[in-house]
């Protein structure tokens, strides 16, 4: 059976278990992360030695980076609704995937870890109003595009970009800090929650 390791919380980790349920994948979930078993273990180093979760299991074959696995996944199970294989179609999907792992993460990092995580390390005022101004910037260029497309990233249907974008939209709607209108996201935000994965494992109590 598919193992999962990483901690429940963790966005990334939510990526992988909310996929599990579009695709009514069976699997076996192991904590691994802070406040559960370490990833400093020399076991988990093993399997990935960037220390970081989410980490899947499918047999002998180990795999990390959170995007990567789902993609994976949705290949093995051959649900090309989620990620196509015509080349300009599957290049969309994954187009909006690397975005929200590369630039819109990278917006919200500062803010989260000051205003939710209340980190020690995270407590310049500028720094987090200049966050603030990156993320709110950057979740108006996913609201121009939902605007386009009227339902999801790429168009009418679901895909797997909607995953990662839906857990980044909660975050962003869950975090205290003030927002500008985004009527298209907030739209997106409520079709989203009408799965029953993203209610499970995106709009479930956690930032």
């Amino acid at each position: 059976m598919l193992q999962i390791l990483g901690k429940s919380p963790s966005i990334n980790v939510r990526k992988v278990l909310w996929l599990c349920a579009e695709l009514k994948l069976p699997y076996e979930h192991e904590e691994w992360g802070s406040g559960f078993k370490a990833t400093q273990a020399p076991e988990f180093l093993a399997m990935n030695p960037n220390a970081m979760v989410p980490v899947i299991r499918d047999g002998n074959f180990v795999l990390w980076e959170s995007n990567t696995i789902c993609r994976y996944l949705a290949a093995r199970e051959q649900r090309h609704d989620l990620l196509p294989t015509e080349p300009q179609a599957r290049a969309r999907v994954e187009q909006w995937m690397d975005w929200q792992a590369t630039e819109l993460n990278n917006a919200w990092r500062y803010v989260f870890m000051s205003l939710v995580r209340k980190s020690p390390s995270h407590t310049d005022q500028a720094a987090v109003e200049a966050g603030i101004e990156s993320w709110n910037h950057h979740m108006g260029i996913l609201e121009r595009q939902l605007a386009r497309t009227g339902a999801y990233a790429t168009g009418n249907s679901f895909t797997l970009a909607d995953i990662v974008l839906g857990l980044s939209t909660h975050r962003w709607a869950a975090v205290p800090f003030a927002k500008p209108e985004l009527p298209a996201v907030m739209a997106y935000y409520e079709r989203l929650s009408e799965r029953e994965g993203f209610r499970q494992h995106g709009r479930n109590g956690l930032p």
